[in-house]
């Protein structure tokens, strides 16, 4: 794929303000609104629906968020993907929706990617929405580009009328494991050597589930992913044919004023329905040596990564392996934060820190490396992040992971998970750990 620019109205050497008109309307039933919004919004080829699941922390902006219709858009491959997207950030100075894969990496080293990849993702996609709603509570603002902006009560008389559809579908889905356990074993042994020669100290090591020649209803895939999940960082993304159905519990990176934020996860266990056990389950996490190491090395990369735009003395460590429980897992979660230094453009606060290292290891270039030899699967939007600008520069983006990805055209569906390999992995549990993040997607498919 050529790197380039994709622009329907204006080119890129111009500076050009969209005005928007925004009008409030309050919400007397967030929770079924929220799902008119997104069946409303399958109509439109570009969507982007982001929703908390009532999750809500000190760093939380909104409840929900659906972005559709492009007004322009930039589609590429990693080729200078990061300074295109300043370009067009700086640029169109408005709302902008999309992802950045896990392959950017080879723009940031010299790195490359020859694995299979039965997607066809593009690397990098954003769009800048016509048609904006954000919901807070019982508090909705809309925001129309002045050019659709006499659409806006008919729209909204459209979502209240909209009806969830009750149609289930019954497709078999035979899927398959990329990598069989044996091999999976041997890998990880593979890779349990290159950390005792001291080539690496942790690794996060994926592999692929899949389906071919098949065809799903991805927003009632969806709606079964999240009633299971609920996760904080859910999406709902198309780019015309390709799907994203992600129930992500992580952020990768938070931008608000001059303040960054990222919240790793390094650390999983199992829920179980009797309270005892599952309590015994999550202080067991809290208290597990190899989880703890996992979490913390991590803690200690992202916190080099934000060093390198940030102000002087302004990188901290807010929590460090808290624990939090979520309805398929309890996960240790840390908090690191700086303030940006003036001279770093917004863009470079993404550059200098992707991929997450949750998702790399460290340190971060071997283990990309490396992964990247053993792995059989290009891992594309997997490992990647969702996200959106303001029109100020700030920004929010997850960490794609328990996610299904879906090619319409190409009928294939595809679900990939990881774990954490330091000196203290065993590759049998390691392996298990795996299954148990890859159980809420095998449901919603089979």
């Amino acid at each position: 794929m050529r790197s380039g620019f994709f622009y329907r109205n204006f080119e890129v050497h111009k500076t050009v303000y969209f005005l928007r008109t925004s009008i409030h309307k309050f919400i007397g039933e967030p929770s079924q609104f929220k799902q008119k919004l997104i069946v409303w919004g399958q109509q439109f080829r570009e969507i982007t629906f982001l929703d908390s699941n009532s999750f809500s922390d000190e760093y939380s902006t909104f409840d929900c968020v659906l972005a559709v219709d492009a007004f322009t858009s930039i589609k590429t491959d990693y080729h200078n993907a990061f300074e295109d997207l300043k370009q067009y950030q700086q640029t169109t100075k408005d709302w902008l929706f999309g992802y950045l894969s896990y392959d950017l990496k080879n723009d940031q080293e010299y790195l490359h990617s020859d694995n299979f990849d039965g997607l066809d993702f593009p690397d990098l996609f954003f769009f800048q929405p016509k048609k904006l709603f954000l919901l807070k509570g019982n508090q909705l603002e809309i925001q129309y580009l002045n050019m659709c902006d006499d659409e806006v009560e008919d729209d909204f008389k459209d979502i209240i009328e909209t009806q969830k559809s009750e149609v289930e579908s019954h497709e078999k889905i035979a899927i398959e494991q990329r990598i069989p356990k044996k091999n999976y074993i041997g890998k990880v042994t593979k890779l349990l050597e290159h950390i005792h020669r001291g080539d690496l100290y942790e690794a996060n090591f994926c592999m692929e589930f899949f389906a071919q020649n098949v065809s799903i209803n991805p927003l009632e895939k969806f709606f079964r992913l999240n009633e299971i999940s609920q996760a904080p960082f859910t999406v709902f993304f198309k780019n015309n044919k390709q799907f994203l159905l992600s129930a992500s519990p992580e952020r990768y990176l938070k931008k608000e004023g001059e303040d960054l934020i990222s919240q790793p996860i390094k650390g999983t266990a199992k829920r179980f329905s009797d309270p005892l056990e599952d309590e015994k389950s999550k202080n067991t996490l809290a208290n597990d040596p190899k989880e703890r190491a996992e979490n913390i090395m991590i803690t200690d990369l992202v916190r080099n990564d934000l060093s390198r735009t940030a102000q002087k003395a302004s990188v901290e460590v807010k929590e460090l392996c808290g624990i939090y429980s979520f309805l398929q897992v309890h996960q240790m979660i840390s908090t690191i934060t700086s303030k940006i230094d003036p001279q770093y453009a917004v863009v470079d606060t993404l550059r200098t820190t992707f991929p997450m290292g949750s998702m790399t290891g460290a340190p971060k270039y071997a283990a990309m490396k490396i992964t990247e030899e053993l792995e059989e699967t290009k891992r594309g939007l997997y490992s990647g992040a969702v996200g959106y600008f303001t029109p100020n520069g700030d920004f929010d983006f997850n960490v794609v992971i328990r996610s299904i990805l879906y090619n319409q055209e190409n009928k294939y569906v595809s679900f990939s998970v990881g774990s954490a390999i330091t000196s203290l992995s065993i590759p049998e549990k390691e392996y298990e750990e795996c299954l148990l993040k890859a159980k809420a997607m095998h449901e919603v498919l089979l």
